[in-house]
Order: structure tokens, then sequence, then C-alpha cells
């Protein structure tokens, strides 16, 4: 039986950019009418789709799901419709995966995907691997062929579950319909509880039509898993007693501060202390950027500042850290007068890159609290003095113009307009370097990035993802030119949901960080990473419905971009830059904390 759509509804009033030519506004798409009754089921019971929507809708409280159907899957999207679980048409597996990160990173909440069975499922892997890198709980539910057809070959067949297994916190794979709700219901809870990370569900097309009796699923109990393990008492106070006998103590933060919701009690401890405070790209936000205290990112394109204050320190305590290699490249020359302390959630980072003499494995934020309560206040000015020296002495430097528009000039607009009011998402290049030294942070959760994984094409889909997350503030997007277009068909996804994302492309009509590599240790070698073609954005995103603009002249950025800030709606900037400009400071990779190939 056909069902009459909705009549359209008028779209929303759009935003004109300054100096662009208007494109005809997009009407709403036809809405269909509630569904009408369903067969009815067995007295009591529902099928497992319907089981799946609405352990969505009452177990985890989802008020909304990243998605793209496919034949596996026409069981649950059939569940889903008049559902109200509300459902976000992506136009890209990939895409709905970064756009569902995107949504956790912003909320705190568990991001949650759909994707069919086949090249639906392994559009999902860079996705989950992003995820799992960045430790993001994401559930991703996959469609599967039936459990009678699993190893024939079938059409659209592809073990996701073997493939995902190196790239999710666990994965299951539901042969039995009994054991659907209780899957579902430990995969939320591992997701979001310990150190997160996605976990992967995949369901056969038979398991979504079987009919079973639906139940709240109780608690998990998970044998051995215990998500916030107590520290032991003796590795706190030995902790403890070292910071108090420190004499130039460094907090080297990561992104378990953000996941614990650790940002207060690290302000606390380090300036009842006065511990010096450096974050990784995923803890930007957790001490405040402008603070006495703050050295912001270290490692390879940190403030040369950061790295000369981790070289010349006592103590390093990492906390919900990993030690990676953008930060720690040479681990034999890293902070050479220092003891190591590391607190971590997950005991096997601990010693697996970096060797710790304070081990300390436990919940962040249990750990924390202990140390409140051990230490007391303790003043050092002459660690505070030698910090702000350091800062005086090597301040980051943004590059006169010289008549094209200057990168690092872009960013800092984007700064300078959001004052610290907005989720600023990056994709992966020079921009997201120059986005982590320059963008003024001072809360947790407003800077999304990926950061393990290095991910192109995060961008896009992960802003409009931050959006729909509801953080009741401007969402802004800084990408690259190469970065934007791995996922640039997601702007059909923001125009379709009208998020006002607001887009700022730093165009270089190249790879800018390869690029960069190549010049500095390829003799200028440019092999394949200038683009002799670029698209013209703001006509594509106009295509789109959505209002953009090119800007070409430095006397134009800092307007350009207040605009676009203040404008309702999505929005689009394609901003020509300099194409020959780098990032620095720059450490080589594998290097020592001071080995600065350029500055």
């Amino acid at each position: 039986m056909l069902r009459a759509p909705r009549p359209h509804r008028p779209p929303a009033p759009r935003f004109t950019l300054a100096n662009r030519t208007p494109v005809t506004p997009m009407t709403t798409p036809p809405m269909p009418a509630p569904p009408a009754a369903q067969q009815a089921s067995p007295k009591g019971t529902v099928s497992g789709a319907e089981a799946i929507v609405r352990f969505l809708r009452e177990s985890a409280a989802a008020d909304l799901v990243f998605g793209y159907p496919g034949g596996s899957v026409i069981p649950l999207y059939d569940a889903l419709y008049g559902s109200g679980v509300r459902h976000v048409l992506c136009r890209h597996e990939q895409g709905a995966a970064h756009a569902a990160d995107g949504y956790a990173r912003a909320s705190g909440r568990v991001g949650f995907v759909i994707a069919t069975s086949g090249p639906g499922a392994t559009n999902l892997v860079t996705g989950l691997a992003n995820a799992h890198m960045d430790s993001v709980p994401l559930v991703a539910i996959t469609g599967q062929v039936p459990t009678t057809s699993i190893g024939t070959d079938s059409f659209q067949e592809a073990d996701i579950y073997g493939i995902s297994i190196p790239i999710t916190k666990y994965n299951y794979l539901v042969k039995d319909p009994a054991d659907l709700l209780d899957v579902l219901a430990e995969a939320h809870h591992l997701a979001s509880t310990g150190r997160p990370g996605p976990v992967l569900v995949d369901v056969p097309k038979d398991i979504q039509t079987a009919q079973i009796p639906y139940r709240k699923p109780a608690a998990p109990s998970i044998p051995g898993y215990e998500p916030r393990p107590k520290p032991s008492g003796d590795a706190v106070a030995a902790l403890a007693e070292a910071v108090s006998l420190s004499l130039r103590p460094v907090f080297y933060v990561g992104g378990g501060a953000v996941s614990t919701g650790a940002d207060r009690d690290i302000l606390r401890l380090a300036e009842g202390s006065d511990v010096a405070v450096a974050t990784t790209l995923q803890a930007k936000g957790v001490f405040p950027d402008g603070h006495p205290l703050s050295l912001g990112l270290p490692g390879m394109h940190g403030p040369k500042y950061a790295n000369l204050a981790i070289n010349e320190s006592d103590l390093i305590i990492g906390l919900g850290v990993r030690f990676d290699d953008r930060v720690v490249g040479d681990v034999r020359r890293f902070a050479p007068l220092a003891r190591i302390a590391h607190v971590d959630v997950d005991p096997a980072e601990i010693g697996k890159r970096m060797a710790a003499d304070l081990p300390v494995a436990g919940d962040l934020k249990l750990v924390l609290d202990l140390l409140l309560r051990k230490l007391k206040p303790q003043g050092r000015p002459e660690w505070r003095r030698r910090i702000a020296a350091l800062k005086a002495e090597h301040p980051l430097a943004v590059p006169a113009p010289n008549g094209e528009i200057k990168p690092q000039e872009l960013v800092r607009a984007v700064s300078d307009a959001t004052a610290g009011e907005a989720v600023i998402v990056t994709d992966v290049g020079q921009h997201q370097m120059w986005a982590a030294q320059l963008i003024a942070s001072s809360r947790p959760r407003r800077f999304l990035s990926s950061g393990g994984l290095g991910t192109m094409g995060f961008g896009l889909p992960a802003a409009l993802g931050a959006a729909l997350s509801g953080p009741g503030v401007p969402t802004v997007l800084i990408a690259g030119d190469g970065g934007f277009q791995m996922n640039i068909q997601e702007l059909a996804t923001v125009r379709e949901n009208d998020v006002p994302v607001k887009m700022v492309i730093s165009n270089n009509r190249c790879l800018g960080m390869v690029r960069q590599w190549q010049q500095f240790f390829n003799d200028r070698r440019y092999s394949e990473t200038v683009f002799r073609f670029n698209p013209d954005f703001a006509a594509i995103a106009g295509a789109y419905g959505i209002p953009a603009r090119r800007v070409e002249d430095p006397a134009e950025v800092g307007r350009a971009v207040a605009e676009l800030i203040a404008s309702p709606g999505p929005g689009l900037l394609d901003v020509l830059v300099d194409s020959e400009e780098n990032v620095l400071p720059m450490i080589p990779a594998g290097k020592g904390q001071t080995d600065f190939f350029a500055e």
C-alpha cells in the first residue's frame, strides 16, 4: 500500500553572505505519513528489528542515529519508520560513522550508526578505526546476510565481525535472536564506560525478522570488566609525594581527562601546586589555553616553549594519555631530567611506549580526587617565572602579510570571531595544527579533531554530527581543500537537515602537510601533492543550496569570517591561502624534544 506524502512545508529563512550569487532555496523533502498498522506480531513479541529500535529509544535514550540503508537492514529501517527515533541519512557510510563520532565527542553520549552488510559495513571501517584510536564511544549496528547464508559468499556478504576485531573495543555477531537485547545492552555499556571506544553489533537479516519477547535488558554484568578500577592507595601516595618534592612538575594531559570529566580537578591541582599543563590534541580545552600555567600542545608541532618546558621538567605526570609518537618521538630523549608518572584507566597503555617510574592504573577521576585530598597547596614561583620567560622568548609567530592570505591569519580570524564560544572541528593536515596552536579554547568538548588515525575527510561529517548534538553554540569546521573533498557529499546531509555548520576551507591547492615534508626532506620534489585542478567550492556549495563565497583578498578575511559566524543556517567560505606556508615549529618524527628542524 502506498502512503500519501505530507505536503511540503516552506523552508526556514536563509542568510546571504556578501558578494555571493544567491541560490534557489531547497524545499524540505516530502515526509511520509505515519505508518499504517503493521501486521500483528504474536502476542507479547516484537521482531528483532523492532527490539533494536525500542532499545535505542528506551534503554539507550538515543535521540538520533546516523546511517545509510541497504538490503540487509530493510527490516531495521522499516522498524525505524515512524518510531520516534530520529534518523539522519548521510550520503556515505564513512560519513555516517564520522558524524556519529562528532556527535559523541561533542555531547559525551554514545553515537549510533547503522549500515547494511557487505560494502555498507566495510565503508564503516575507517570511521571505526578513527573512533578506536581516539577512544570515542560508538555503537555500530550492521546488517548481515541471513545466518543460513553466512560463509557461502552470499550477495553483499562480508565478515565485518572478523574485519573489525582490531579496530573496535569489542564486537558481536548475533546468531540467536534470544541474545539480541543482552548484546545491545552490553555493547552500549562497553562503548560508554571505562576507556570508551567503538563496539560493533552485526545482526543477520533473519535475526531482525525473528519474533522475540521484548523485555528491558538488565544492567550488564561482565566478568572481569571493571570500568572504574580503583587505584592502588600506595601508588597514589607515591605520586603525591613525588609531586610535593618536584620543583618543575608538568601535567601531560590526554583525552582520558575529557571522557572522565576531570578538567576541574586538573585546574584545581595545577593552580594549587603550580603545576604546568600540556594538553594533547584530544585534550585541548581541558585546561584554559590562556592560563599562565598552560603550555598548550606539546610535540611535533607544539610551541617551542612547551617542548622546552617538558625538557626542563623534573616530573612528568601523564594523565589519561598514550605518550604517542607525535609527542614523544625518541623515548630515550623525552624529558631526560624527569621521573615519569603515568595514570591511565587502561593498564595496557602504561609502559607501552614510555617506561613509567610511577605507574598508577585506575580511573583518572578517582586518582585526581585522592590527589586533591593528599596534596597541600604549594607555590612554585620560580617555575611560574620560567614558564613565563619561555613563552616570552619563543612566542608562536603569525607571519607578516605578503599579498597572499596566510593560513594562520585565517585560523586566528576564526578564533577571534568565536571567542571560545564555539565547537571547532578540524579536518587533518596543516590547518589542523594551526588550529591547535592558535584557536583559543577553555572548555572540553569544544575542539574536535582526528588524532591517532589522522583521518582526512573526518571534518565535514564530524562537524554536522557535533552540530546535531545540540551544544547550544556555533559549530565551525576548519578544513583543507584536500580533506574537504573526501566526504564532500555530506553537504547534502547538511542542507537536507538545515544543520547550521559554518565551513571554512583553507584552500592552498595542495596536500599541504605532505608537501611540507617533501619540501624539507625530499628536496621539493612535490610528487602528487599539488593539485593541477581544484573545483570552485563556493559554486559546489551553491549547488547544494548552501550560501557560500570565495575570499582572495587578505583585507576581507576578518569581516568574511565574522559574517559567516553571525549568520543563521549553514554557510561556507572558500579562502585561498598561501600554498607555500609551513607549520612551524617542527620536530621531525622520531627525534628528541629539542631537535627543532625548523622554527
